[in-house]
C-alpha cells in the first residue's frame, strides 16, 4: 500500500566538494538571523535548554515596511523584501566580525551563524512589483525579470559574506551550506488556477449546519495556501468524512494568470486524507490536535488565495515546492562533486553537528527519525 509523499521534510539532491581539513572552527556560541521568532518554531532551534541560541535577531516579516505605505508589509514589494533581507545580512556580517547582530557587543565568532533570505520567495510570489513581472517566464524553466533580480541580489549578499570570512581569516575553517526550506509552485504561469478558499468553507459550513440543525459551523480553522488544512469543530471520524465527502464532489471557481475565470473540479484537490487518515499522513495519533482533521492535497496549479495578488505558493506536497537543492561549501576543498541521489533539507542538522565534531545523535529528531548525515562528507 502506498500513499503520497508527506509535505515535508524536502526533498533535494545536494553538491559538495570532498571532506574538509581541518574541521571548522569551534565556539561556544550560536546566532541566527530569520523572519521571525515564532513560538515552538524558531525558539525550538534553542534546545531543550531554552538558551541554545545566544542571539536571535528575527524581524518580523509582517510588520510594517519602513519607507512604504501605511498598512504594507515587507512582502508586498519586493524591492521592500531585499531591504528587509539587507538587514539580516547585515547582522551575519556583524557577527563573522565579532559582534553580535547589532554590532554593540564584541562576543567572539559563533559557532552557528546564518539567515534566511526572502526576496527569492516574494519574486517568485509577486505578479508583478518594481514594474517587473514576477515568476517564470512561460513554460517555468527561466526566471522572470523581477525573480532575475531577486537572484542577483542573493548571489550578491552571499558574495559579501563569503568575502567577509575571508577577510576575517575565517575561510579555512568555516563550512558553508545553501538551500531552500521550500519552493514555490506552479513554475509555469500556464498552470496557475487561483482558488479563493472562503467560499469553498462556507459551503461547507452551510451543508453541514443544513444537515445538523442547531450545530455549529463545522470548520473552526484553517490554513490553505497550495495546500487545504482543515481543523473542525466536532472531533469525529464522521464529521471528517463529512467535510472530505463535500470537497470532492464539488466544484469551485478560480482564475488563471490572466484573471479570466475557471471552474476547478473536485475543490481543486486530487486526494483528501481525512480523521484518521490525516493522523497516519502526518504519523501521529488520531486524537493529537496538532495535525489538521482533513488534509488536501491540491491539483498541480491550484494555489488558494482571494484576488489576483499571488501568482505562486507553498506548503503543500506539490513536487516544485519540495524538491530544493542544498550546497555544501567545505573549507580546502576545490573539486566538487554531486550526489545524484535524492537527500533530505532534515540531514542538514546533523550534518552541521559532524561538521563540529559533534555527535548528530545528540539530536533528539536524529535518534527518533535515524536521520543521516548528508552523504560524501
Amino acid at each position: 500500500m502506498s500513499r503520497e509523499p508527506p509535505a515535508s521534510p524536502r526533498e533535494s539532491r545536494h553538491c559538495s566538494p570532498p571532506p574538509p581539513s581541518p574541521r571548522p572552527r569551534r565556539w561556544r556560541a550560536t546566532e541566527l538571523a530569520d523572519r521571525a521568532i515564532r513560538p515552538g518554531t524558531y525558539l525550538a532551534v534553542s534546545g531543550p535548554s531554552g538558551t541554545g541560541v545566544q542571539d536571535f535577531f528575527t524581524p518580523e516579516i509582517n510588520s510594517q515596511a519602513i519607507g512604504f505605505p501605511a498598512g504594507e508589509d515587507w512582502t508586498n514589494d519586493n524591492a521592500a523584501t531585499m531591504q528587509y533581507d539587507s538587514f539580516k545580512v547585515q547582522a551575519v556580517l556583524n557577527e563573522i566580525d565579532g559582534f553580535d547582530h547589532s554590532r554593540t557587543s564584541h562576543v567572539g565568532v559563533p559557532a552557528i551563524f546564518g539567515m534566511n533570505f526572502q526576496t527569492v520567495s516574494t519574486a517568485e510570489k509577486l505578479p508583478v512589483s518594481d514594474g517587473l513581472t514576477g515568476g517564470y517566464l512561460p513554460g517555468g524553466t527561466i526566471p522572470g525579470p523581477l525573480l532575475a533580480r531577486a537572484l542577483d541580489y542573493i548571489n550578491t549578499r552571499v558574495g559579501a559574506m563569503v568575502s567577509q570570512i575571508r577577510a576575517q581569516g575565517l575561510a579555512a575553517s568555516t563550512a558553508i551550506i545553501i538551500s531552500a526550506k521550500h519552493g514555490q509552485s506552479p513554475t509555469d504561469p500556464a498552470d496557475l488556477a487561483r482558488v479563493p478558499d472562503g467560499p469553498i468553507i462556507d459551503a461547507i459550513n452551510a451543508a453541514w449546519t443544513a444537515a445538523h440543525p442547531g450545530a455549529a459551523d463545522l470548520v473552526s480553522f484553517a490554513t490553505d495556501d497550495d495546500v487545504m488544512q482543515l481543523w473542525l469543530s466536532e472531533a469525529s471520524q464522521a464529521a471528517a468524512d463529512f467535510a472530505k465527502n463535500y470537497l470532492l464532489t464539488h466544484t469551485a471557481a478560480g482564475n488563471d494568470v490572466n484573471g479570466n475565470p475557471i471552474t476547478v473540479a473536485a475543490s481543486g484537490l486530487r486526494k483528501v486524507y481525512a480523521g484518521a487518515a490525516a493522523a497516519a499522513f502526518f504519523g501521529v495519533p488520531n486524537g493529537d490536535p496538532r495535525h489538521p482533521d482533513v488534509f488536501g492535497i491540491v491539483r498541480h496549479g491550484v494555489v488558494y488565495t482571494g484576488g489576483k495578488g499571488k501568482i505562486a505558493e507553498h506548503g503543500g506536497a506539490d513536487r516544485q515546492d519540495r524538491n530544493v537543492p542544498i550546497l555544501v561549501v567545505l573549507p580546502g576543498r576545490r573539486l566538487g562533486s554531486t550526489t545524484p541521489g535524492p537527500v533530505e533539507t532534515t540531514q542538514i542538522a546533523p550534518t552541521i553537528l559532524g561538521l563540529l565534531g559533534l555527535n548528530p545523535r545528540d539530536l533528539h529528531a536524529v535518534r527518533i527519525e535515524h536521520t543521516r548525515v548528508l552523504p560524501g562528507l
